[in-house]
Protein backbone atom coordinates (compact mmCIF):
# COMPACT_ATOMS: atom_id res chain seq x y z
CA UNK A 1 0.00 0.00 0.00
CA UNK A 2 1.14 3.67 -0.87
CA UNK A 3 -0.22 5.73 1.41
CA UNK A 4 -0.20 9.27 0.43
CA UNK A 5 -0.48 12.23 2.59
CA UNK A 6 -0.44 16.10 1.20
CA UNK A 7 2.82 17.32 3.33
CA UNK A 8 2.26 20.79 2.53
CA UNK A 9 -0.97 20.93 4.73
CA UNK A 10 -0.38 18.09 7.51
CA UNK A 11 -2.18 15.14 8.64
CA UNK A 12 -5.83 15.99 8.89
CA UNK A 13 -8.28 13.46 10.75
CA UNK A 14 -9.25 11.48 7.29
CA UNK A 15 -5.34 10.77 7.50
CA UNK A 16 -5.78 8.84 10.87
CA UNK A 17 -8.70 7.27 9.65
CA UNK A 18 -7.29 6.01 6.20
CA UNK A 19 -4.19 4.86 8.61
CA UNK A 20 -6.28 2.14 10.81
CA UNK A 21 -7.87 0.92 8.43
CA UNK A 22 -4.91 0.07 6.31
CA UNK A 23 -2.89 -0.87 9.52
CA UNK A 24 -5.35 -3.90 9.93
CA UNK A 25 -4.92 -5.18 6.40
CA UNK A 26 -1.34 -6.61 7.64
CA UNK A 27 -0.22 -5.26 4.25
CA UNK A 28 2.84 -3.86 3.55
CA UNK A 29 2.76 0.34 3.32
CA UNK A 30 5.56 3.19 2.01
CA UNK A 31 4.24 6.09 3.43
CA UNK A 32 4.55 8.91 1.09
CA UNK A 33 5.13 12.55 1.83
CA UNK A 34 3.59 14.25 -1.56
CA UNK A 35 4.04 18.32 -2.51
CA UNK A 36 7.23 17.86 -0.17
CA UNK A 37 8.34 20.64 -2.42
CA UNK A 38 5.96 23.29 -0.97
CA UNK A 39 6.94 26.00 1.50
CA UNK A 40 6.61 24.62 5.03
CA UNK A 41 6.26 21.38 3.78
CA UNK A 42 8.55 19.70 6.08
CA UNK A 43 6.53 20.50 9.51
CA UNK A 44 3.90 17.88 7.26
CA UNK A 45 6.51 15.47 6.81
CA UNK A 46 7.67 15.70 10.19
CA UNK A 47 3.82 14.85 11.60
CA UNK A 48 3.28 12.04 9.12
CA UNK A 49 5.62 10.02 11.21
CA UNK A 50 2.29 9.79 13.96
CA UNK A 51 0.81 7.36 11.79
CA UNK A 52 3.11 4.92 12.27
CA UNK A 53 3.93 3.22 9.16
CA UNK A 54 7.54 4.63 9.89
CA UNK A 55 9.79 7.10 7.78
CA UNK A 56 7.82 9.08 5.25
CA UNK A 57 9.31 9.13 1.50
CA UNK A 58 9.38 13.12 0.18
CA UNK A 59 8.39 13.52 -3.02
CA UNK A 60 7.00 15.70 -5.57
CA UNK A 61 4.62 13.75 -8.26
CA UNK A 62 4.50 16.81 -10.53
CA UNK A 63 8.16 17.50 -10.39
CA UNK A 64 9.26 13.75 -10.49
CA UNK A 65 11.26 14.77 -7.83
CA UNK A 66 11.95 11.79 -4.73
CA UNK A 67 10.75 9.10 -7.31
CA UNK A 68 13.81 7.05 -7.42
CA UNK A 69 13.56 6.87 -3.40
CA UNK A 70 9.89 6.04 -3.74
CA UNK A 71 11.27 3.29 -5.43
CA UNK A 72 13.63 1.73 -3.40
CA UNK A 73 11.26 1.82 -0.45
CA UNK A 74 8.60 -0.18 -2.35
CA UNK A 75 11.27 -2.86 -3.06
CA UNK A 76 12.77 -2.58 0.55
CA UNK A 77 8.79 -3.17 1.66
CA UNK A 78 8.14 -5.90 -0.57
CA UNK A 79 11.38 -7.18 -0.63
CA UNK A 80 13.43 -7.92 -3.73
CA UNK A 81 12.69 -11.34 -4.22
CA UNK A 82 9.20 -10.08 -5.61
CA UNK A 83 9.81 -6.95 -6.88
CA UNK A 84 12.55 -7.88 -8.74
CA UNK A 85 13.69 -10.81 -9.60
CA UNK A 86 10.97 -13.85 -8.90
CA UNK A 87 12.30 -16.50 -7.21
CA UNK A 88 11.52 -19.75 -9.59
CA UNK A 89 11.28 -22.24 -6.36
CA UNK A 90 7.71 -20.41 -5.00
CA UNK A 91 4.69 -21.82 -4.88
CA UNK A 92 1.86 -20.08 -6.28
CA UNK A 93 -0.91 -18.99 -4.44
CA UNK A 94 -3.99 -21.06 -4.90
CA UNK A 95 -7.07 -18.49 -3.83
CA UNK A 96 -10.88 -18.22 -4.10
CA UNK A 97 -12.38 -15.22 -5.87
CA UNK A 98 -15.18 -13.92 -3.78
CA UNK A 99 -16.67 -10.36 -5.47
CA UNK A 100 -14.02 -9.22 -8.04
CA UNK A 101 -11.78 -10.86 -10.42
CA UNK A 102 -8.82 -10.40 -8.35
CA UNK A 103 -10.38 -10.28 -4.61
CA UNK A 104 -9.42 -13.02 -2.97
CA UNK A 105 -9.56 -14.39 0.90
CA UNK A 106 -8.06 -12.20 2.89
CA UNK A 107 -7.62 -14.73 5.70
CA UNK A 108 -5.60 -17.00 2.96
CA UNK A 109 -1.95 -17.68 3.70
CA UNK A 110 -0.22 -15.44 0.66
CA UNK A 111 2.50 -15.96 -1.08
CA UNK A 112 3.84 -14.28 -4.35
CA UNK A 113 2.67 -15.45 -7.86
CA UNK A 114 4.51 -14.01 -10.58
CA UNK A 115 2.15 -14.80 -13.16
CA UNK A 116 -0.76 -12.34 -11.87
CA UNK A 117 0.45 -8.26 -12.10
CA UNK A 118 1.75 -7.17 -8.50
CA UNK A 119 -1.18 -5.05 -6.94
CA UNK A 120 -0.34 -1.83 -4.80
CA UNK A 121 -2.78 0.20 -3.85
CA UNK A 122 -2.38 3.74 -3.76
CA UNK A 123 -4.55 5.39 -0.65
CA UNK A 124 -4.82 8.85 0.61
CA UNK A 125 -7.56 11.49 1.41
CA UNK A 126 -8.63 13.69 -1.70
CA UNK A 127 -6.32 15.80 -3.22
CA UNK A 128 -3.66 14.20 -1.73
CA UNK A 129 -1.74 13.58 -5.15
CA UNK A 130 -2.43 10.00 -5.87
CA UNK A 131 -3.36 10.63 -9.32
CA UNK A 132 -0.57 12.61 -9.88
CA UNK A 133 1.76 10.02 -8.30
CA UNK A 134 0.53 7.38 -10.46
CA UNK A 135 1.14 9.63 -13.78
CA UNK A 136 4.60 10.24 -12.36
CA UNK A 137 5.27 6.55 -11.75
CA UNK A 138 3.76 5.59 -15.19
CA UNK A 139 4.80 8.15 -17.29
CA UNK A 140 1.80 9.55 -18.83
CA UNK A 141 -0.93 11.46 -18.33
CA UNK A 142 -3.75 8.72 -17.34
CA UNK A 143 -5.49 9.87 -14.75
CA UNK A 144 -7.22 13.89 -14.42
CA UNK A 145 -5.44 15.91 -11.62
CA UNK A 146 -5.94 19.78 -10.72
CA UNK A 147 -6.19 21.68 -8.07
CA UNK A 148 -9.65 21.01 -6.99
CA UNK A 149 -10.15 18.22 -4.55
CA UNK A 150 -12.39 14.93 -5.90
CA UNK A 151 -12.08 15.17 -9.13
CA UNK A 152 -10.94 11.25 -9.17
CA UNK A 153 -14.52 9.95 -7.85
CA UNK A 154 -14.07 6.09 -8.05
CA UNK A 155 -11.36 3.97 -8.02
CA UNK A 156 -9.11 3.25 -11.12
CA UNK A 157 -7.31 0.10 -12.12
CA UNK A 158 -3.99 1.04 -14.06
CA UNK A 159 -2.03 -1.89 -15.48
CA UNK A 160 1.86 -0.83 -16.17
CA UNK A 161 4.75 -2.90 -16.16
CA UNK A 162 8.36 -1.82 -14.64
CA UNK A 163 11.57 -3.97 -15.84
CA UNK A 164 9.55 -6.93 -17.16
CA UNK A 165 7.29 -7.03 -14.09
CA UNK A 166 3.26 -7.08 -14.59
CA UNK A 167 1.66 -4.40 -11.86
CA UNK A 168 -2.14 -3.25 -11.26
CA UNK A 169 -2.40 0.15 -9.54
Amino acid sequence: VLFVVDAKSGLLPDDRTFAQIVRRSGKPVVLVANKAEARGAQAGMHEAWELGFGEPIPVSAEHGQGLPDLRDAIIAALGEDRTLEPDEDDSIAETDVLIGEDIADPDAEVLYDDTKPMRIAVVGRPNAGKSTLINALIGEDRLLTGPEAGITRDSISVDWSWNDRRIKL
